[in-house]
C-alpha cells in the first residue's frame, strides 16, 4: 500500500495525479489524467443521456424530429427497398451513435447486399 506522503514524490507530481489502488501484482500508484473520463464512462454517460431523449419515434441520431433530412424521410420519399433504406440510414447516423466506423460498414455490407440482388 502507498502512503500518500510517498505518493507526493513519486516522479516528482504531486498527488493529484495518482489514484490509490491496492492490487497484488504493483504497490505503485498508477498515473490517471485530470479532467478526462475513460472511454467506459463516456459510452455510460451517451446510454443515459439516450434514454432521456426521444429513442423511438424521432431519435436524434436519424436526425429529429422536424428534420426533413430525417433517414426515415428521405427513404419515404424516394421509395427506397429495405437495403437501400439502410444504406441511407446508417450513413446518415455514422458518427452519432457509439462507433461511427461500424456504422459505415453496416452501410457497405447492405449496399453490397443490393447489389448482388440486383445482378441476380
Amino acid at each position: 500500500m502507498i502512503k500518500k506522503d510517498k505518493a507526493s514524490k513519486f516522479r516528482g507530481r504531486s498527488e493529484e495525479n495518482y489514484s490509490y489502488t491496492i492490487n497484488e501484482t504493483f504497490d505503485e500508484p498508477r498515473e490517471t489524467i485530470p479532467n478526462h473520463p475513460s472511454q467506459e464512462e463516456i459510452i455510460d454517460f451517451n446510454r443515459k443521456e439516450n434514454c432521456k431523449n426521444e429513442m423511438v419515434n424521432h431519435p436524434e441520431h436519424y436526425g429529429g424530429e422536424g428534420n426533413i433530412y430525417e433517414a426515415i424521410n428521405i427513404i419515404e420519399s424516394y421509395d427506397m427497398n429495405f437495403n437501400l433504406g439502410n444504406v441511407i440510414k446508417y450513413t446518415l447516423r455514422a458518427g452519432k451513435k457509439l462507433d461511427g466506423v461500424e456504422d459505415l460498414k453496416k452501410a457497405v455490407w447492405y449496399l453490397k447486399r443490393e447489389i448482388e440482388r440486383q445482378n441476380k
